[in-house]
């Protein structure tokens, strides 16, 4: 399965007022991004530790509402903080909402502070990981009993980079695959996930790859991202200013690289 170019953006909903969130999803849609993300986390990641934040699928339904055309998710949605069956019925509300453009992120979680402060048991990386695991099960199980069923088969993103559990659960589960690092790391974990995928029975081209960049000015990294596998490509849009100038130039760069994909 060959898979176009597509541009992502991540705005993170660290530090920013949600009026501004919102616009910069708006701006996002109308400057051409394939998609909208946003994160699963309390608190933010990044400068004053306990600055505005706000939650994830509130927002995601909110983003549902104010876009028409790009697929919008969480990047990731950490699978510890809500039961398996609810965050299923979240996501094909979301998908009915914006008629059939959720992606749904999904992570095995990591963020301590999250779990501390809203008093959810955070135990080991193995016992998070086990949990993902039946949690996974759990979500794909109630999403074919749901009434009315999801718009489409939603797409299930899973991010990651452990390639004993994290790439196995990959393989096994998802659409698409969100890695970390340059080239040779994602060069490397792919093909760790190649054989998850052949294991489960699954073709490894059944996976789209996909990447983030951090700092979206750093438009020479994508030659390698690319030569690397991935197809989407997704930045890093930070609060409180949450600014998109850079984004164009990495439209350009993906509608120029697909024509030529196409023979013109």
């Amino acid at each position: 399965m060959s898979y176009p170019i597509r541009i992502a953006v991540q705005i993170r909903p660290q530090h920013g007022d949600y009026r501004d969130i919102r616009a910069a999803a708006v701006q996002a849609e109308e400057m051409g991004v394939d998609a909208v993300f946003n994160w699963d986390h309390f608190y933010p990641l990044y400068g004053d530790p306990d600055g505005k934040h706000f939650e994830c699928w509130t927002m995601l339904a909110s983003f549902a509402e104010v876009t028409e055309r790009v697929e919008i998710g969480a990047l990731v949605t950490c699978y510890s903080y809500r039961n398996a069956h609810l965050l299923a019925d979240m996501a094909r509300t979301v998908d009915h909402i914006s008629d059939g453009r959720l992606i749904l992120g999904l992570g095995a979680g990591w963020f301590e502070k999250d779990y501390s402060e809203y008093e959810y048991p955070y135990g080991t990386g193995g016992t998070r990981l086990r949990d993902f695991e039946a949690g996974l099960y759990r979500i794909t199980k109630r999403l074919r009993l749901l009434n009315p069923p999801p718009v489409r088969d939603i797409p299930m993103l899973i991010g990651g980079m452990g390639e004993k559990q994290t790439l196995r659960l990959a393989g096994r589960y998802a659409d698409i695959w969100h890695g970390f690092g340059g080239p040779e790391t994602l060069t490397r974990k792919s093909r760790i996930l190649d054989g998850w995928c052949r294991e489960a029975g699954r073709d490894p081209a059944e996976v789209e790859r996909a990447i983030e960049v951090e700092d979206p000015t750093d438009i020479d990294r994508a030659d390698g991202l690319l030569a690397a596998g991935a197809t989407l490509i997704t930045l890093s849009i930070n609060g409180p200013r949450y600014d998109l100038s850079a984004v164009p130039d990495w439209l350009s760069l993906r509608d120029g690289r697909n024509a030529a994909r196409q023979g013109g």
